[in-house]
């Protein structure tokens, strides 16, 4: 069964940091782009960050210089690195798995953050 588990959301200040990290199973992980979504209640949902099998990154222009993606391919586990947080990047942060065009597409359940003083 595919699973991808969500973890290190929280409370955080504005101008703090968190990591979340997203821990794959079931998948062949190195083979899959990994990538982290976002969804605020009444908004669409928005792709943050990005990161192929090759290592080539992307990042929406709202985060870029704040946020950083990585993975460990040893550890199926990819994270995302928020730094000067801003009350505008809460939202449910979500854990995307994509492989062959989305032929293959799995989805987290997601990690709540909340900036706020």
């Amino acid at each position: 069964q595919v699973q991808l588990a969500e973890s290190g959301g929280g409370l955080v200040q504005p101008g703090g940091s968190l990591r979340l990290s997203c821990a794959a199973s079931g998948i062949v992980f190195r083979l899959y782009t990994m990538a982290w979504y976002r969804q605020a209640p009444g908004k669409q949902r928005e792709l943050v960050a990005s990161i192929t099998r090759e290592g080539w990154l992307n990042y929406a222009d709202s985060v870029k210089g704040r946020f950083i993606i990585f993975r460990d391919n040893a550890k199926d586990t990819v994270y995302l690195q928020m730094n000067s947080l801003k009350p505008e990047d809460t939202a449910s942060y979500l854990c995307n798995a994509n492989v062959l065009d989305q032929a293959y597409n799995y989805w987290g359940q997601g990690t709540q953050v909340t900036v706020s003083s």
